[in-house]
Parts: structure tokens; C-alpha cells; sequence
């Protein structure tokens, strides 16, 4: 072994240790406790400076804190915390302004499956109020941000004034596609009724199919002859679909609600079903199937009433002075054309071919006129249930048997080999027996308008739709004989004044 190897193989355990001959296990553990030093002394600089104040942390340093990697007391830790929500707050509603220029929003605009998510969130995030586009206006009572609650709504209050036009007078409802409020429009000195959409992707789409039901329906009736409700106007208000309207008085349920379901006169009866059965004549005479028919889409032109004292029920009674009324709520309006979703209509004005699956048309919607005629006479619902089979079953109590062959035609499970399959013995089953009761049952009294009231429902309620009476057979009903030639709609109308003017020139 030569001299210089043994140098080598010597050197580095019998010579004193230097930097340059460290392993590189001990120079990493070095140059850690360096740099903890040198951060450990920066640190304590930043904190002992007078100027030094928690909110010129960086993020990384934020998060270190709340992680309880320095020291601090909790309340410290409670106002970091807040500080960075609000700013996390600030970032998200800045990405929101950023997007509101593409079709669909980030956060509001979402399907019925993503409002389940939604739900499942944190509650700080559920309570989150996103913020959009601010927005100054002369008009408004304030200058402010425009905001959505929760669910998709506007949030405004009194006073404010969307477009530099419609200032907001008061809420005149709310339902699941949004709310509707009554509005000064600034530039007619007129009062409308604007009818606000959710900022949700579903209603939006909706809405713009009722505009184009709307459009088409003014082309058609451009005086609005036919009782169905004239728009205005539309626009959108940054993702709120909005849509004016003349302004109308209360629907025919609500004054009923009001005055606590004391049912209609039944004059008063005969002029609401003959304007809906016209109107919605109009509708089916292009094509069109409302499919929503009930007593909460027919408001009155002016609800205003005379008031009365009843010593019986001691309590006050509402006459309404005027009967005449306008079809609203066209969201749900089909084109024959269009596709036609299996399930329409609201319960209780739900056809038993729409129960059943077994498509629909037109005579869906005089099954609902049928069934709203009933309520408007007597103040109560006809069909009052939530479930199919039960809902089947008071049919069958009221109306005698559902026809072997839709029992046999349709998929659902309801039926079992062509019949109904319903245990009457069941608590379900005593109810409706209970509860419901033959159609002419329900009459009250004997007089002929009335038996001829309970004949028109009973022709509208036929099980089978195309035994079902038409629209326009239904206007010429005996029972519609007694209105008053000024209440005369359409031709009608014109052939009454025709032979009054020749009368007179006699």
C-alpha cells in the first residue's frame, strides 16, 4: 500500500473536522437550524415593530397562525379568522362580477340537482349572501349592491328602481319561480306588475319560454280580447329574468281564501267559468295547452267588494263588484308541436290520463276547468289528496269506475288487471268513502241552474279525453244561456248587439 493511499484512509478520522469535510447529513441539519435562526430573528423584528399589525400577515403566515403554530390568544385567532372570511368573501363576489357576461352564473345558476348540494354545504357557506355588479341609481331610496338570497330570489326592498324605470312599490306574491311586485313604471306614470324570476338556470329557461308564449299570444290578440294577460315589457336584471304586466286584482282563490271559502253566487260562478272557458278556447284554438289550470292563475281585473254583515256566521262577507278576469301563468303553456312532459298540472286539477301516463292534449285542460267550476260553487277543493292511487280512488267515488281500458292501457302500478287496485277497508279506503260522495251529491240545490251548473262539470270530468266535452261546445252549454249580453265575448258578442240594434230600429 503506497504512502499517498494511507494518507487518504487516515487523513479524515485522525485530522481535526472542517466545514469543507462535514457529511452531508450533518450540513443539511446545519443549514436547517440556519434558517430557523435567520426566520426566528426576522420574525421577532416584524412583531416587536411598533407599525406591526396582524392584517399584514401573508396568507402562508395566516394559515400557519390558525393552525396554532405561533402563539397567540384565542380572540386574536377568532379576528384573523373573520378578517379572512371577509376577504375570501370579497374574492368570491368579484369572480362572480367577472362571469356574469356568460349564460349561466357559477354559484346561483344551477339545476334542481345542484340545490341539493347546495343544501349539504356549511352553514357559513349556505348563508353567504353573493354579491354582483353594483349598481348607483338617482332614483332608488339607496345606492346599492344587487344581491340574491339563498334560493335565488332578489332581495330588494321598497323604493328601488330596476332599469331606471320600475320602482318598487310592494310584494304582491311569491311563488317557486320567484315573486312578483307591484311597480311604478317612471317613464308612463302607470302602476305594472313585475314579475321577478329566480336566478336559477331552470326558472330562467322557464321564463323565457313563457315570453315566447306571451309574444305569440299578442300577435294573435294584439287588443287582448281573448282574457289572457298582456306583457308589457321584459328584460334581464343582472340573471333575473323580469317580466311587466298590467296590473290585476286578486285571483279568484285568494278571494275566496279571504273570505273564508264562502263559496261564489252562483251568478257570479256562471260569468268567471264562461270568460275561462273562452279564454282558454283562444289558447286551444292555436294550438296551445295551458296545463295549469287552477283557481290561483285567474285573477280578477278588480277586486274590489262590497261588504256585508252575516248575523248567522257573525262575521263580514265580501261580494266581489265586478267578475270579469284575466288568464295568467303561461310557464307551463305546450305547443302541439313541443314535447309534452308525463306529468302536468297541479294535483288536484290533474287529469286521470296524466296520472295514468297515457299522454295528453287539450282536454286536460277542461278536466282542470271542470274541477276549478266545482270549487268556485261549493268553496272547496273536489279532489282534495296527494297521493295517485287515493286520488284514483276519489275519483272512482265521485264519478263511478275508471274505464276498463285505460285500467289495462297504462304502465303505472295503480291497476290490477284493468281495475283499480284500492283495499276500501283500509284507513285510506274509509276516508275517501267518508269524505267524497257522488257528483250530483254535492248540488245544493234543485233549481235548474243548478242541475245544469253539475251537467256541464259532469261532461267536463269524463274519464276518457276524447268523450270529454270541447271548449267550444261548452260555451254553447245551456248553462251559459243566462249571461248578460254585456258579458257576451267574441262573436257571441257581436251577433247579440246585431239583433238588439235591429230591435230597436223597429
Amino acid at each position: 500500500m503506497g504512502s499517498s493511499e494511507m494518507e487518504r484512509r487516515i487523513l479524515p478520522s485522525s485530522m481535526p473536522r472542517s466545514r469543507r469535510h462535514r457529511s452531508s447529513a450533518e450540513r443539511s441539519r446545519s443549514r436547517s437550524r440556519s434558517r430557523d435562526r435567520d426566520r426566528d430573528r426576522r420574525r421577532r423584528r416584524v412583531e416587536e415593530s411598533p407599525s406591526y399589525s396582524s392584517r399584514h400577515r401573508s396568507r402562508s403566515s395566516r394559515t400557519r397562525w390558525e393552525r396554532g403554530g405561533w402563539k397567540c390568544s384565542e380572540r386574536e385567532r377568532e379576528r384573523e379568522r373573520e378578517r379572512h372570511g371577509r376577504r375570501h368573501d370579497r374574492d368570491y363576489s368579484s369572480e362572480r362580477r367577472h362571469h356574469r357576461g356568460h349564460g349561466r352564473r357559477r354559484v346561483s345558476s344551477r339545476s334542481a340537482s345542484s340545490d341539493s348540494s347546495r343544501r349539504r354545504r356549511p352553514a357559513h357557506h349556505r348563508n353567504r349572501r353573493h354579491l354582483r355588479e353594483s349598481f348607483a341609481n338617482s332614483h332608488s331610496s339607496r345606492a346599492t349592491s344587487v344581491e340574491d338570497d339563498e334560493d335565488g330570489h332578489l332581495i330588494y326592498r321598497n323604493g328601488d328602481v330596476l332599469q331606471d324605470r320600475y320602482k318598487i312599490i310592494t310584494t304582491l306574491g311569491e311563488g317557486t319561480f320567484g315573486k312578483v311586485v307591484k311597480c311604478r313604471d317612471l317613464q308612463n306614470d302607470r302602476f305594472i306588475a313585475l314579475k321577478i324570476i329566480k336566478n336559477v338556470e331552470k326558472y330562467r329557461e322557464a321564463a323565457k319560454l313563457e315570453i315566447n308564449v306571451l309574444e305569440k299570444l299578442a300577435e294573435k290578440d294584439p287588443f287582448n280580447k281573448h282574457l289572457c294577460v298582456r306583457m308589457l315589457s321584459w328584460f334581464d336584471y343582472h340573471g333575473h329574468v323580469c317580466i311587466a304586466f298590467d296590473l290585476l286584482g286578486l285571483s279568484v282563490f285568494d278571494f275566496l281564501k279571504d273570505n273564508n271559502y264562502r263559496p261564489y253566487a252562483l251568478d257570479q260562478v256562471r260569468h268567471i267559468s264562461y270568460q275561462l272557458c273562452y279564454a282558454v278556447k283562444f289558447l286551444h284554438d292555436n294550438k296551445l295547452t295551458h296545463t295549469d289550470l287552477k283557481p290561483e292563475n285567474i285573477l280578477f281585473v278588480d277586486s274590489d267588494y262590497d261588504l256585508t254583515y252575516d248575523p248567522k256566521k257573525k262575521r263580514d262577507i265580501r261580494t266581489v263588484k265586478r267578475t270579469d278576469i284575466q288568464l295568467i301563468d303561461f310557464g307551463s303553456a305546450t305547443f302541439d308541436h313541443e314535447h309534452h312532459s308525463t306529468i302536468v298540472s297541479t294535483r288536484h286539477y290533474r287529469a286521470p290520463e296524466v296520472i295514468l301516463e297515457l299522454g295528453w292534449q287539450q282536454p286536460c285542460d277542461v278536466w282542470s276547468i271542470g274541477c276549478i267550476m266545482f270549487e268556485l260553487y261549493l268553496g272547496i277543493t273536489l279532489f282534495q289528496t296527494h297521493d295517485n292511487r287515493e286520488h284514483l280512488a276519489m275519483m272512482e267515488r265521485i264519478l263511478g269506475p275508471i274505464p276498463y281500458r285505460m285500467g289495462r292501457k297504462t304502465r303505472t302500478k295503480y291497476f290490477y288487471h284493468g281495475k283499480l287496485d284500492w283495499d276500501e277497508k283500509s284507513s285510506d279506503g274509509r276516508y275517501v268513502r267518508e269524505n267524497c260522495k257522488p257528483l250530483r251529491s254535492y248540488q245544493t240545490s234543485s233549481d235548474e241552474d243548478h242541475r245544469l251548473l253539475f251537467d256541464l262539470i259532469t261532461k267536463m270530468l269524463e274519464y276518457e279525453p276524447d268523450q270529454r266535452i270541447t271548449l267550444g261546445e261548452a260555451l254553447r252549454h245551456p248553462f251559459f244561456d243566462k249571461i248578460a249580453a254585456i258579458h257576451r265575448l267574441g262573436d257571441e258578442a257581436v251577433g247579440d248587439l246585431r239583433e238588439r240594434s235591429h230591435s230597436l230600429s223597429r
